[in-house]
């Protein structure tokens, strides 16, 4: 059975949990892994774009954060609407119930 939306559902929760986009993110995270550890002068430079988008990205949390409360309602209209697309997309194909090597 497809799951149904809920009040305090995620999108981007259910998408990232489906099998074809987990094994997919699992997928590109060993081949960086591996890549940072086969070539060291690309793991340096990973490091300081990790850090870099780290940084950035706690900045802009905490500068949205006010309009993020203020349209908290026009994203919970959102997200309901884009849950009940994934319904349907979760209905029409179900091959997003698979990893990606089936």
């Amino acid at each position: 059975p497809v799951p149904l939306c809920h009040a305090q559902e995620n999108v981007l929760q259910r998408v990232l949990q489906l099998p074809v986009v987990s094994s997919t993110c699992e997928s590109l995270q060993r081949t960086y892994a591996s890549t940072k550890e086969a070539h060291p002068l690309m793991a340096s430079v990973c490091e300081v774009y990790e850090r870099g988008v780290q940084g950035a990205s706690a900045l802009a949390m905490h500068s949205v954060e006010p309009v993020v409360r203020r349209l908290e309602p026009q994203f919970a209209a959102a997200n309901n609407l884009a849950c009940r697309g994934l319904d349907h997309l979760e209905e029409k194909i179900p091959a997003l119930q698979y990893p990606v090597d089936k």
